[in-house]
């Protein structure tokens, strides 16, 4: 730079060029910019959610998927690969190589106890994937679920830290949450705004949505840029229930799940030692018979619980179907573009397949995981029709003896350390760098680790990985690469021990051995495991606990456990009734004090909509300004076909709908001429029963004759993850509350006489005991 400038000139620091009063002396400069080499492959990266180790074909399903078969048939199969246990820890591994309780994830994004370990938010040292890949000159996009932002966090005007594009993509499309609906999902997020929709379109899919998106990423930046290398990584809702499916895929499994699901367990262990992924011999586990996991003999079920039960796997079927046309589309693009070859792509699931559809399966999703001190008439499977089960219609999932099949040769589920929690399908293919020999079957069997896979990409891009973050040593990681497996069957593996725990289930791995403990549930046994040890060499199902016989190895992982376990910022562990369920008391006080809601204000945010009625006393004040005889439509709505209330004016009656989790019930009256204000009250009762009445006024709330118009005593309070779809004023938006009112007015907007709505939440009326229970199974299930 030159030297001419004075002292007191700002501005030009770091400048390389020369700088006169006049370009015509000044000699520009660009800084380099960071970009990686034409050589640099894309890599894309699918996360199933939910989806068990046997669901795939090439890992012994029977559910056809043909394009995820593509995967493997160019690649390899990890049959050894594990993960967490639960859904937020995984993703937050997966794209850190981090290990989760150190990432900040010791548990899902639903809560915030405070401290270290479950912060539920990506620290600023926090190197992430897509981070170092976009420093490296790669595009990065992101579709599909999220969830690494607390819930408290997905509202305007809170922190944005953990979202998507602060933590290192170049555009997001997809769910903040743990789950969603596939037809009507409660809110969208493009990039950093939710996306403002009031009715999907007729034959809205999720998953197909998500799939263009994913496309057109590419597309649009194919047409801008054909050298830049991409990185897609596309998180799947499916198969997170409420399973929901498109008519024309479940049309194509009807029938095929007759046998039940102990023949589908033979079939499928048969069809994974007959490919190599277990040897001729090896056991299987048998049912799983624990108090809470045990799934019965199929030809023990009565001959209407048989054809109920396989309708359910007929749907998992379908949305494995769905998932693997996905694939299809993707894998066709690139193929399309010239690039599969030059394309790493990886199918892998987040943790086992799950039990959270209890003994029977459920046609009511969210009344499901209502549990504790209830009424005894509550009703956790609300028997709809059972031809629509898998249809917009319901929220269903399956009982948990599928989930086992699922989970195929192992035992446990979704939420345990056992191996069917943990041990998923992985695939990766790479044909243009990491090409497989014509006589290897692909099929590797070294154990590796979620943390793992961020190393492995970045060791086969050939990029290095930055010192710091914003400034600050970036925390180190603790997977490594396996590159070395893939190019050679016989290398041994890298990750030799990793510990695991969620929810006081524990595990810990090293050298083939692997100990593990199941928590009771009971909070005070917390920190007392009852240890079983398992040799993996030759039991890799978990079939014969050996601690009596090496009491020596048993109390040398244990005591391993214990030292990972602080190395990875796993204490505390929760030994008090709802502490791991705790939240911050600035939240408590900011989310559930009283709104107002102008009419034409977007959907009210879940989070926030639930904490104003959630176990207490609440009103609802409608402030209305010159409605005449003629005026209708919907005055307020809160929630969806999985539960919640509306209320609207229609032919001169005022109706207030309650949705029981899909139980619907209706009362009504005439809307007096002149009404300015309508209230609705709910009165809560400790057994969680809401005692509703909606009265008007022809002032506003304080002045006025008030007429009582109607009344519902005595309605089965929606809580735990109920209503899903936030407030709306004016309108019935995204899922209907009352599917019939929908099909007759569409939204049904109110006309510009509706001023606004105000929430005042009152007195919690529920005991504490009983609050502590219900959140704590819906956050377990809510990932």
């Amino acid at each position: 730079m030159s030297n001419d400038i004075p002292e007191y000139a700002r501005g030009y620091e770091g400048f390389d060029g020369r700088i006169g009063r006049i370009s015509s002396q000044s000699t520009p400069w660009w800084p380099e910019e960071e970009s990686a080499t034409r050589a640099s492959p894309n890599i894309v990266v699918v996360l199933i959610d939910d989806m068990g180790f046997s669901d795939i074909a090439p890992f012994g399903s029977e559910i056809p998927t043909p394009n995820i078969d593509r995967i493997a048939d160019t690649g390899y199969r990890l049959s050894n690969y594990h993960t967490t246990p639960v859904c937020s820890p995984a993703r937050a591994a997966l794209l850190t190589g981090v290990n989760p309780h150190r990432a900040g994830y010791g548990s899902v994004a639903n809560s915030d106890p405070g401290f270290p370990g479950l912060r539920l938010e990506l620290a600023d040292d926090v190197l992430t994937l897509p981070e170092i890949l976009r420093e490296s000159g790669y595009a990065t996009f992101a579709v599909g679920k999220w969830h690494l932002v607390r819930d408290a966090d997905m509202s305007p005007g809170r922190s944005r830290r953990s979202w998507p594009l602060q933590r290192g993509f170049d555009s997001y499309y997809g769910s903040l949450e743990g789950l969603n609906s596939f037809f009507h999902p409660n809110q969208l997020i493009a990039d950093n705004s939710v996306v403002d929709v009031d009715e999907y379109p007729e034959g809205y899919y999720v998953t197909d949505d998500l799939t263009d998106r994913a496309v057109a990423q590419v597309k649009a930046l194919r047409a801008h840029d054909a050298d830049k290398p991409f990185f897609l990584y596309f998180a799947h809702i499916a198969m997170h229930g409420p399973h929901q499916v498109k008519a024309e895929d479940l049309a194509r499994h009807r029938g095929r799940y007759s046998a039940g699901w102990d023949e589908v367990r033979r079939h499928r262990f048969a069809e994974q030692v007959a490919a190599g992924l277990f040897d001729p011999g090896t056991p299987i586990a048998e049912r799983n018979t624990e108090p809470g996991y045990d799934a019965p003999l199929w030809e023990t079920l009565s001959a209407e619980e048989q054809e109920r039960y396989q309708r359910y796997q007929e749907v998992y079927a379908a949305l494995v179907d769905s998932v693997d046309q996905s694939v299809g589309r993707l894998l066709d693009l690139l193929d399309d573009l010239g690039e599969l070859d030059d394309t790493i792509v990886v199918f892998t699931s987040d943790n086992g397949g799950t039990a959270e559809g209890g003994p029977a399966g459920t046609r009511s999703y969210f009344s499901q995981f209502v549990h504790g001190p209830v009424p005894p008439d509550w009703e956790r499977d609300v028997p709809h029709d059972e031809s629509l089960i898998g249809s917009a219609d319901l929220g269903v999932h399956y009982p948990r003896g599928w989930g086992q099949a699922s989970n195929t040769p192992f035992r446990f589920y979704k939420g345990q350390t056992f191996a069917g929690g943990v041990r998923v399908p992985f695939l990766l293919s790479w044909p243009g760098g990491l090409a497989r020999a014509a006589d290897d079957n692909g099929v590797r069997r070294q154990f590796s680790y979620v943390t793992d896979l961020a190393p492995t990409l970045l060791d086969l891009a050939g990029i290095q990985t930055p010192p710091t973050r914003h400034g600050l040593p970036a925390a180190d990681r603790d997977g490594v690469s396996v590159v070395d497996v893939f190019r050679d069957s016989s290398a041994a593996s890298p990750h030799t021990e990793q510990y695991a725990e969620f929810g006081g289930h524990r595990g810990f791995y090293r050298d083939g051995w692997k100990l593990l403990s199941l928590h009771d549930g009971d909070p005070t046994h917390v920190d007392r495991p009852v240890w079983e040890l398992y040799d993996m060499r030759t039991d890799p199902a978990e079939t014969h606990d050996v601690a009596a016989e090496h009491p020596d190895v048993v109390a040398e992982l244990a005591a391993a456990w214990d030292e990972a376990a602080w190395h990875n910022t796993v204490f505390p562990l929760f030994d008090v009734p709802g502490d791991a369920q705790r939240r911050r008391p600035a939240e408590r006080e900011r989310f559930e004090s009283p709104v107002r809601i102008l009419a034409g204000a977007p959907t009210l945010e879940r989070y926030r909509s639930s904490r104003l009625i959630a176990y207490r006393d609440f009103e609802v004040i409608v402030e209305l300004d010159g409605w005449s005889r003629e005026d209708e439509g919907v005055l307020v709505a809160h929630g969806d076909l999985q539960g919640g209330y509306l209320l609207a004016v229609e032919d001169g009656r005022l109706t207030f709908v309650f949705n029981s989790y899909g139980r619907i019930s209706r009362v009504s009256g005439t809307l007096p001429p002149g009404t300015r204000t309508v209230v609705v009250r709910a009165e809560a009762t400790a057994d969680v029963r809401w005692n509703f009445v909606v009265t008007t006024r022809d002032g506003d709330e304080k002045g006025g004759e008030e007429t009582v118009v109607a009344e519902l005593p005595r309605a089965v309070q929606l809580v735990g993850m109920a209503p899903w779809t936030g407030i709306s004023v004016g309108l019935d938006a995204r899922g209907p509350v009352d599917p019939d009112l929908r099909g007759r007015r569409g939204v049904f907007r109110a006309p510009s006489s509706l001023v606004a709505v105000t929430y005042r939440p009152g007195e919690v009326k529920v005991p504490a005991e009983v609050r502590k229970s219900i959140d704590q199974r819906a956050e377990d299930v809510a990932d």
